[in-house]
């Protein structure tokens, strides 16, 4: 009776095997623990910002914000490339062969490192151009120069110990590839509060400035990679790599790997330089004809306001996409298509659900800007920003189901070890929001557009990101047809393609000369060869 009510229990801390059980309910039970992990990183967000915001000066403040966008591309590639990469370990645990993933995964730890080590490379070499293409560059003017050696100093430390949060990816999405969303949301709790700590520590205490804010976070992460790394090889001891496992590494294996996760990291990325041309568009909408900022930069301040009510908004899509690329990567290697067939469709559903929701109760939140109230201060809400933030959600929010099913049809692709498709669709989604921002506001506006510009302007550079939107999920549509929809189950393929048995075909002696015969049943009766021992794989 005591057996029996364990198995009973809840396994909610278990690993969960996506190829059997109830679909829908698998997908909402897995994504639950990656949506808080999603709510955490917004939160954390704003914590470190409330904590720089009243420790740092105003200069270090606007150079640390302003790295923004050259972050996002670097660690945006080290997320996809992780994520794409755990399609071979997804797939591996579909097919229950654990000792496929064990190699696929020491195959990733080597990947990991070569990459990190030219990741970290770059991205210290391009940081003063980079700095240079967002405006910020070394100035005569204090103030210009203060913002400079901020974000300069930050980014070399965050770029110098990108291996941190680059081996937390890497172990995070290797766990949800195996069935496990908690264990990650259990290590990002603990790196969040981490995080928070050492930001006090090293700025209130120490009086790092912007030197302790980028050491905490470089610090809390790498802590963490250790810890989950390591309660990883405890928990999961059939993932523990072994000697034989490194000696196994070949270079089509490694290719292969490669090419689930660099397409997909390249399309993270180049996304940035599409966010980087929508934010210097609102930045217009805050210039004065003659050139200088209208005092209080409204645009900003309510783009910025509404772009945080969409981070937490867009979250639980984000959730269910990283839940379908695991689930449909293990049902791939299960071989049991019309499973992800259904799943695609129930999570559409999902997502459609969603989507009403999160425009009723953005739209909500946005009367009297509500939610401006959340996320600034009362001297800094004003008209002007309620105008500016309101009509970006009014471009955006209606839109958001298509955001939900490029999120669901790019996973599911990738899962599907299509990358191609997903780097396409990026492409597709950078083009559309550069476009859109450079040539709608001023063909709507009749203009230039400056802080004279009218509403309307503003409504349709919001518009770039349903537009990039629409333009990814028409790319996605033709993978998504061609191996979802109309890929027929495994099962009968094989049975299509199987040649059919000629019952009365001769023998392999009768088809033979006599002489041959004979040779072949010497052969037959002599002792077997002895095989070679083969090397023991013992565990590193």
């Amino acid at each position: 009776m005591k057996s029996a009510k364990k198995k009973k229990g809840f396994k909610f801390f278990k690993q969960t095997d996506l190829t059997s059980g109830s679909i829908w309910k698998k997908i909402l039970l897995f994504s639950l623990p990656i949506f808080v992990s999603y709510l955490l990183q917004n939160l954390y967000g704003m914590a470190d910002a409330a904590i720089c915001g009243h420790t740092l000066s105003a200069s270090e403040v606007s150079g640390v914000g302003d790295t923004g966008p050259i972050t996002f591309i670097f660690l945006q590639f080290a997320f996809g490339c992780t994520a794409g990469m755990s399609t071979v370990i997804a797939n591996h645990t579909g097919k229950k062969d654990s000792e496929g993933a064990r190699k696929a995964f020491a195959t990733q730890i080597v990947l990991s490192i070569l990459i990190i080590a030219v990741l970290t490379a770059v991205s210290l070499a391009t940081i003063k151009p980079l700095l240079k293409l967002i405006g910020i560059a070394p100035s005569e003017n204090n103030v210009d120069n203060a913002v400079y050696q901020a974000a300069h100093l930050y980014l070399m430390i965050i770029c110098g110990g990108m291996a941190g949060q680059f081996f937390y990816n890497v172990i995070c999405c290797i766990l949800r590839s195996i069935g496990d969303s908690v264990t990650p949301l259990i290590f990002l709790a603990i790196s969040t509060s981490l995080n928070i700590a050492l930001d006090l520590l090293f700025i209130l205490a120490f009086g790092w400035g912007v030197a302790g804010a980028a050491a905490a976070t470089v610090l809390s992460q790498s802590l963490s990679a250790i810890g989950c790394f390591v309660y990883t090889f405890i928990k999961y001891k059939e993932l523990r790599p072994r000697a034989c496992d490194f000696r196994a590494f070949s270079f089509r294996n490694a290719m292969h790997t490669l090419w689930q996760g660099v397409p997909l990291g390249l399309q993270f990325s180049v996304l940035a330089f599409g966010l980087i041309t929508m934010q210097n568009g609102v930045i217009s909408f805050d210039k004065l004809p003659s050139g200088g900022m209208v005092e209080g930069t409204p645009a900003q301040i309510g783009y910025g306001a509404a772009c945080r009510l969409d981070n937490i908004f867009f979250a639980p899509f984000t959730a269910l996409g990283t839940c379908m690329i695991s689930f449909t990567a293990q049902n791939l290697g299960a071989g049991n298509r019309e499973r992800i067939k259904k799943g695609t469709v129930q999570c559409f559903y999902i997502m459609v659900i969603l989507a009403a929701v999160v425009i009723s109760i953005g739209l909500g939140l946005s009367v009297n800007g509500t939610y401006q109230r959340i996320f600034l201060a009362e001297d800094k809400i004003n008209s002007e920003t309620i105008r500016f933030g309101n009509t970006y959600l009014y471009s955006a929010l209606p839109a958001v189901l298509f955001l939900g099913t490029l999120v669901l049809m790019r996973n599911v692709v990738q899962g599907l070890e299509k990358p191609l498709f997903p780097f396409l669709a990026g492409i597709g989604e950078l083009a559309a929001r550069i476009v859109i921002c450079l040539v709608l506001p001023r063909l709507v506006n009749g203009a230039p557009i400056d802080s004279t510009a009218s509403t309307d302007s503003f409504f349709w550079l919001g518009f770039a990101d349903a537009g990039a939107w629409i333009l990814a999920d028409i790319v996605l549509l033709f993978p998504i047809i061609r191996y979802v929809f109309l890929m027929k189950p495994l099962a009968k393929q094989r049975a299509e393609t199987a040649e059919p048995q000629n019952t009365e075909a001769p023998s392999a002696e009768e088809t033979l000369p006599t002489e041959e015969v004979r040779e072949i049943a010497a052969a037959n009766t002599e002792e077997p060869a002895p095989q070679p021992e083969t090397e023991p794989c013992e565990k590193m």
